[in-house]
């Protein structure tokens, strides 16, 4: 979504703050993001369990589909209609902020209460000294590969750099599948191309706060993608694949190797039992750089909440280590709790190993205004590289857009 409209939209809303959504006294309104087809049963059990230990106040869960949330909420705070609590990709978090949407949650944050958190997941919410957020959900991104696909091309161990993975595709592209999974489409597009970035030294953004898309690593990672496309040895028709496109392919066993998050083990599990696969480290560039993506979404309370103390009551009830553990384990997240942590179920699970080993290499999406249309100039541009354009104009048009952007 266009930022700057999401800014003027917001902005509009601003003098409707005051009127808040019709709330009757003890109702609680949660807009929820939809992860997965456990996400909406998850959240009516919690209503269901939280009502009962809480008599006097009602829950009201709304799920709403990832791709369209930024834009729900801009339309509900604009209108004055938003729910008292919601679910927020942590990276829109400080937009809300400096828009004073968001309300500041440590006058109920005790330290017992604080002391629950993974510091590396509940540091991002944390601006100006204050906490505007608790993380609800948190990934990160590693390689999956698929093991019988492996073992028809003669492929003994997972690719250790990008030049292997190029070697490996051919292999598997020879026996008939597609070698490498890219996504072209909506959400973390832009994500799939700084893996390649960051392998080769390259960040998003310079040290002086310029776009990273106009350095000669950013055009090495453009030049890499579109030389596999080139090839065939990824999937026909890039940018009409979205992740859980790529995902579905990786599931039917047409697809040797892809990117993506730790929910899509839960996923295998349930929708292809009998698929043989690894997950590895994401590939390392020339210099033996490598990076992975780290995710947090974040829940928030609004701050023309008419039921606060109701609202913080839910919270606390949603951040116990007993909840956590049923909403990480159902979704396939990183756990943020830190007794949740010491599980069986994260101590003994391979899968979640391989993304925890990771995290040391991640990045997150940086807190910094206007990020999301910059996310979007570079999806656009990688779109247009992936159908043909030339990499180098196109990054340099890019970079020039996420300055002007950056500059604000």
């Amino acid at each position: 979504m266009n930022l700057a409209k999401w800014t003027a939209g917001l902005m509009a809303g601003m003098g409707m703050l005051a009127f808040a959504a019709q709330a009757e006294a003890g109702e609680v309104r949660v807009t929820v993001a939809e992860y997965s087809a456990k996400t909406g049963p998850y959240f009516e059990q919690v209503k269901k369990e939280f009502e009962a230990k809480n008599p006097g106040i009602t829950v009201k869960f709304e799920v709403v589909p990832w791709d369209v949330l930024l834009q729900k909420l801009t339309t509900d705070i604009t209108a004055g209609t938003n729910a008292d609590l919601s679910i927020i990709g942590t990276r829109w978090l400080i937009d809300f902020v400096q828009q004073d949407v968001a309300e500041p949650l440590d006058s109920y944050i005790t330290p017992e209460f604080k002391g629950r958190f993974i510091d590396t997941f509940l540091s991002p919410s944390i601006m100006g000294g204050k906490t505007y957020g608790l993380p609800i959900a948190a990934s990160a991104r590693a390689m999956y590969y698929n093991k019988e696909l492996f073992e028809k091309a003669g492929i003994a161990k997972p690719p250790a750099t990008w030049t292997e993975l190029q070697e490996d595709a051919r292999k598997i592209k020879a026996q008939g599948a597609f070698g490498f999974g890219l996504q072209g489409k909506e959400i973390e597009t832009d994500v799939y191309y700084y893996y390649a970035m960051w392998s080769q030294g390259t960040e998003i953004l310079n040290k002086d706060g310029t776009s990273g898309l106009g350095t000669p690593g950013a055009l090495e990672a453009a030049k890499l993608y579109k030389s596999m496309i080139d090839e065939g040895l990824t999937e026909p028709g890039v940018t009409s694949n979205n992740r859980e496109d790529v995902q579905n392919l990786f599931k039917q066993g047409k697809v040797g190797m892809m990117i993506t998050a730790p929910f899509l083990s839960n996923q295998i599990k349930e929708e292809a039992p009998s698929l043989k696969y690894g997950v590895a480290a994401i590939p390392a560039g020339p210099t033996g750089a490598r990076g992975t993506y780290g995710v947090t979404d974040s829940m928030i309370m609004f701050k023309n909440s008419k039921n606060k103390d109701e609202a913080w009551k839910l919270m606390d009830f949603l951040f116990t280590t007993e909840q956590r553990a049923k909403f990480t384990q159902g979704e396939g997240f990183l756990p943020v709790n830190k007794e949740e942590a010491k599980m069986d179920y994260y101590v003994n699970n391979a899968d979640l190993a391989a993304f925890t080993a990771l995290l040391p290499d991640a990045r997150f999406a940086p807190v910094i205004p206007g990020w999301e249309e910059v996310a979007q100039i570079t999806s656009d541009a990688m779109q247009k590289i992936y159908l043909g354009g030339d990499p180098e104009a196109g990054l340099k048009d890019a970079a020039a857009k996420a300055n002007a952007v950056l500059k604000k």
